[in-house]
């Protein structure tokens, strides 16, 4: 039976299939509803009661589903917005941060300052599940506040426009017979993938490089074969481009490296480092540079297992080949190979030349402020330079390039040199004396001069001395100075004092002496007290006398 009037619900359900097959204004409609009225004795009003009952769907949810019942919503919000910011405040890079539970502790017992003053919960009012659920309900949850904006792609319009830099560990890891050893460190040097991407195109060169690291100078050496012109009929990656961009790695940080891409024209582009755009993280080239690099890793190196090159030479000329099929490859979107994609997107001015090399090196030249040691000589890079002898403790600037073996001074706007490097301290007892030069022959000078001049007495005393010596000194009576000798430092204090003083000066007993000398010391100890007095004495006439040969032979 229906709650609506007692009508069955059989009864509802077949009156409401009887009057969906009846028009909206059919008045048969009113003759099933009387019928079933009077049927079940109840009024109209009570069968399209049941009616509109029954086909009343029933919420699954409350009404206030997603609204706060404890707290009105305003005040929750700005609650979750200050315990979000909590989290962000406190959290480190190894993700720790302050949790839910403490922040509400701290919300209630303590109060957080704000811009617009101290905001305090009352206790017991915040419960952790709730404000969790209205963090993650309203997007103020850690994960949703530090997410990092979408990324952008980009892409150059022509060839030669940028330039993305790499560097990667190769997979070769040794190469049998490194072209080079540094005796100062320890091991052998490890091949290096550098790698130099166009962005327009996916057009790729590739070196290899034994390096210790990355190191400013391989990285400047293997760009400028990147830019040079290339030998053989196939088109291949060359010319100046416009920018070049790279990860903030030792190059980039090197001023050598952005003088030389100054010099060139090229603007260096760099990631932006976590924390200088807002939420976005560290920028990372993870697509075209990175691209080539896992091709050679997986499509060449792997083949190294059969055969490994002996020399880095060796090594470059199998890469080459390789990199010359890459290039050939289908471009990413359009319907040619990325070096045809090269070729037809170069701007209409045609490349930019490279340089010579030897107009190269002098780019990586920086000055640099040093002061000459006292034997004039500078140390640069391990390697002791010879200067001219004029120069030694001076201030000087020093003119070394990366590439130079050679060493320019500039003192004054006067540059010295080429200087090269010299062998090191001269052998032990081995002389050389440079040529005085016009300082050092200047400072003689002075310094003979400085021997001879003088000032009058005047300057001191603040009379003429002429005057002086005619002025008539009337001495001072003076009395001399009497030496109390209080502790007995210049004389003995008796006679006795003085009989053991002697004793001790001859080492031995005084009854041991003759008749004759004991007489001399009495006599000398009556006639003085006096420690020095009666030293000299017994000095000379017990000193002992030296053999007749040694007196003949002076």
């Amino acid at each position: 039976m229906s709650k609506d009037g007692g009508i069955p619900a059989e009864a509802l359900l077949d009156l409401r299939r009887r009057l969906d097959g009846l028009a909206p204004r059919d008045p048969g409609r009113r003759v099933l509803i009387e019928g079933v009225a009077s049927l079940f004795g109840v009024s109209r009003a009570t069968v399209y009661r049941a009616l509109s009952g029954q086909l009343r769907p029933k919420g699954l949810r409350r009404v206030d589903r997603g609204e706060p019942r404890a707290v009105p919503r305003a005040e929750l919000e700005r609650y979750c917005e200050i315990i979000a910011a909590l989290k962000i405040r406190t959290s480190n890079k190894k993700g720790r941060r302050l949790s839910t539970a403490r922040a509400i502790e701290l919300l209630e017992d303590h109060g957080v300052e704000t811009p617009e003053g101290l905001v305090q919960a009352a206790k017991g009012q915040l419960n952790k599940a709730t404000v969790n659920r209205y963090l993650r309900l309203w997007g103020y949850d850690h994960a949703r506040m530090t997410r990092a904006p979408a990324a952008v792609r980009f892409e150059a319009r022509t060839s030669n426009a940028l330039w993305q830099f790499d560097i990667s560990p190769s997979d070769l890891k040794q190469i049998e017979q490194p072209s080079w050893i540094d005796p100062n460190r320890k091991g052998l040097p490890v091949p290096m993938l550098f790698s130099v991407v166009d962005d327009r195109s996916g057009t790729s060169f590739q070196e290899y490089r034994c390096v210790y690291g990355e190191d400013v100078e391989s990285g400047l050496r293997f760009l400028f074969n990147a830019m040079a012109p290339k030998e053989g009929d196939e088109a291949q990656l060359q010319g100046i481009p416009e920018a070049i961009y790279l990860d903030n790695g030792p190059i980039a940080k090197s001023g050598i490296f952005h003088t030389v891409m100054e010099r060139l024209g090229v603007r260096v582009m760099t990631h932006d480092p976590a924390g200088s755009d807002g939420r976005r993280p560290t920028a990372r080239s993870k697509g075209k540079v990175e691209r080539p690099f896992r091709t050679v890793k997986e499509a060449h190196e792997t083949l190294y297992h059969f055969h490994k090159p002996e020399t880095e030479a060796e090594a470059n000329a199998w890469l080459a080949r390789f990199i010359g099929q890459y290039n050939a490859q289908p471009h990413r979107r359009e319907p040619h190979s990325r070096i045809d994609d090269w070729v037809k997107n170069l701007p209409s001015t045609g490349i930019r030349q490279m340089c010579s090399w030897e107009r190269f090196c002098t780019f990586a030249r920086e000055p640099e402020t040093r002061k000459v040691a006292g034997d004039a000589r500078i140390r640069v890079d391990g390697a002791f330079y010879e200067v001219d002898p004029d120069l030694a403790g001076e201030t000087v600037t020093l003119w070394w390039g990366l590439f130079d073996h050679e060493l320019f001074v500039e003192l004054n706007d006067k540059r010295f040199g080429p200087y090269h490097p010299s062998g090191g301290p001269i052998p032990l007892h081995r002389y050389r004396k440079p040529k005085k030069t016009q300082t050092q022959a200047r400072a003689d000078r002075i310094g003979d001069l400085a021997q001879k001049v003088s000032v009058p007495r005047s300057a001191l005393s603040g009379l003429d001395s002429s005057l002086a010596k005619a002025a008539d000194v009337l001495p001072f009576a003076s009395q001399p100075f009497v030496d109390p000798d209080p502790y007995g430092e210049f004389t003995y204090s008796s006679r006795l004092d003085a009989l053991r003083g002697v004793s001790d000066l001859l080492h031995k007993p005084l009854a041991r002496l003759t008749d004759e000398d004991l007489s001399f010391v009495n006599d000398l100890v009556d006639r003085t007290l006096d420690k020095a007095e009666i030293k000299q004495g017994i000095t000379a006439r017990f000193s002992p006398k030296r053999p007749a040969a040694e007196e003949e032979s002076e």
